[in-house]
């Protein structure tokens, strides 16, 4: 008896326990995950065709303190439909309606001229306001539906990474940017958002543990707002100021990849896409695009020849202001020499002749290794679509002397800027090869939450031989910038300017007149906490990078130091 009864006990319990469960774990999926779909389905003032339900994930920026500000999100609002078998008087609907949403006459009479067509929208995106005025006009035919779409917060704040959500034949789904690299996260079944609670509770766990199929949810970024927007309007005045063809930046962590601004210019209004006339402006250069960047690669050929041993900053040559390789003369930017000088003053005053006498000494195989091994032919990995990789085919298949010479000094070899600030940022961190990136988590439905990990490689040079290189880019801040004028008191800042010459796709070899002006620098140089790349395409009026971009960059320097409250390295 006592046996029986504690069986029956056990079992009473257990059934109440399983009973508890499940109705702990429907309330949170009502009140929690799927709050907004019931609060839809509670709202019955207004008809809501469950075909025309757009559901779509969020995605998000991060602040500093972590806090999540939205970058793309659902918004709710009505849309005006017609039944064109109960219109009465057209042109009485029309002049009511026209009160009170702005309607072209063409086209409604085209629709409203249609027969016994039950659905045709003719407003979209109204207020709760508007959509109650129309209501009460109770005109025949006229039918107020809820409706909901992408909405972008920032319109054109880091438009080219998000992308945007658009028709691509009758298929709707991202494109371009975040929206298309994640689709599968951030897409939601709008053909069923009312599913069965135990058929969602068993699928979810089906998901979870025995599926590859991508669960759904939120997309959580690294881009920081106020990082962001200062980024942008930063590169705005910039493009104006020197009438740039483009123009673009990153900011970035080199400790770990994570990017906290990235921005080009011309870009677009994610609210008003359908505006833009050219379809190249959605791609983003920075991931997609290779440009000869110039004296900024300096520091890299300049660290693999300290790293080799065969020269150290205190080296000395003979600068006579021009060099002959393979019967061609290469020349410092003004064609002046210097006379005696040392690597410091390679860099200080970027010396193309400087660099040739580095890469002889280095060699064509170790310039080849050091340079490959900073991962500029390969993809960087950033978590954004159709990126591309660097054209430095002359460092692998030439063997001409000429091709190693011009690379020594950041000519005839393209990269993506993402790979040059990912290479510029192994200086930095002891040599490390971090992977770019933008997004830090993904946050699903089913109540589970994935942080997002990259892995990390090694570069050829020494933790050692990043310090050293590191200490003379500061110097090139400290003494050479602007004759040391704008140095930071209680920084150290690691920088290097670069120009170059653009190259001529069509007729082959260099404009004359075109160039790239680029800047990078990173800082507290010894424990770095942000690396900064920037670059203008065909800036105007203006020499050379250093009058392009040193007050912009010291300008973007002070801002993130005040705003991260980064604490003084010296």
């Amino acid at each position: 008896m006592k046996y029986s009864f504690l069986i029956r006990t056990r079992i009473i319990f257990f059934c109440i326990s399983i009973f508890a469960l499940i109705l702990i774990s429907k309330l949170f999926l009502v009140q929690i995950v799927h709050s907004d779909v019931y609060s839809d389905k509670a709202d019955r003032q207004y008809s809501t065709p469950s075909s025309d339900i757009f559901e779509r994930g969020t995605i998000y920026f991060s602040r500093k303190d972590n806090q999540l500000v939205s970058a793309a999100l659902q918004t709710a609002g009505f849309k005006v439909v017609i039944n064109t078998s109960k219109i009465i008087d057209k042109e009485t609907a029309y002049l009511e309606l026209s009160k009170i949403v702005a309607l072209d006459y063409d086209d409604f009479s085209a629709k409203a001229g249609k027969k016994n067509d039950p659905h045709e929208e003719i407003a979209n995106r109204l207020s709760k306001e508007e959509a109650d005025a129309i209501s009460l006009l109770k005109i025949p035919g006229v039918v107020i539906q809820k409706e909901k779409w992408r909405f972008y917060p920032g319109n054109n704040l880091a438009s080219q990474s998000l992308g945007f959500v658009a028709y691509k034949g009758d298929e709707l789904g991202g494109r371009y940017g975040l929206e298309r690299q994640y689709n599968d996260e951030l897409s939601r079944d709008k053909n069923n958002p009312y599913i069965n609670f135990f058929a969602e509770v068993f699928s979810n766990i089906n998901k979870a543990f025995f599926s590859d199929e991508s669960p759904q949810g939120d997309i959580v970024t690294t881009i920081e707002p106020s990082t962001q927007s200062f980024l942008e309007k930063t590169l705005e005045n910039v493009k104006e100021k020197y009438q740039a063809d483009s123009i673009g930046g990153i900011i970035m962590d080199p400790q770990d990849g994570s990017i906290y601004a990235l921005s080009s210019k011309p870009d677009f209004d994610l609210n008003n896409f359908s505006k833009v006339k050219a379809a190249s402006i959605f791609s983003n250069p920075l991931v997609e695009n290779v440009f000869e960047f110039g004296s900024v690669i300096k520091p890299l050929i300049m660290a693999g020849a300290l790293d080799a041993g065969v020269v150290t900053a205190d080296t000395k040559y003979d600068d006579k202001g021009s060099v002959i390789v393979e019967d061609k003369e290469i020349f410092n930017f003004d064609k002046k020499g210097r006379g005696i000088v040392n690597m410091q003053e390679v860099l200080n005053q970027s010396l193309n002749t400087g660099m040739v006498f580095v890469y002889k000494k280095l060699g064509k195989e170790k310039m080849r290794d050091y340079m490959l091994s900073y991962g500029i032919k390969e993809k960087t990995g950033i978590d954004l679509p159709n990126e591309t990789s660097g054209l430095v085919s002359n460092l692998i298949n030439s063997p001409r002397d000429i091709e190693y010479a011009n690379a020594a000094f950041g000519q005839g070899i393209a990269l993506t800027p993402i790979e040059t600030i990912r290479a510029l940022a192994s200086l930095s961190n002891g040599g490390n090869l971090v992977v770019p990136h933008i997004i830090q988590k993904i946050r699903y439905d089913n109540g589970l939450e994935k942080e997002i990990t990259y892995e990390t490689k090694r570069a050829k040079i020494s933790e050692l031989t990043g310090t050293e290189i590191t200490r003379m880019l500061v110097n090139v801040m400290d003494k050479a910038i602007q004759g040391g004028n704008i140095k930071l008191e209680h920084y150290n800042v690691a920088v290097k300017t670069g120009t170059a010459q653009v190259a001529n796709s069509e007729a082959g070899g260099y404009y004359k007149d075109r160039h790239i002006h680029s800047f990078f620098g990173y800082f507290p140089a010894y424990d770095p906490k942000f690396i900064i790349f920037l670059y203008a395409v065909n800036p105007k009026n203006v020499l050379y990078s250093s009058q392009t971009w040193t007050d912009p960059f010291l300008s973007i320097t002070k801002f993130l130091i005040n705003y991260y409250e980064v604490p003084p390295d010296r």
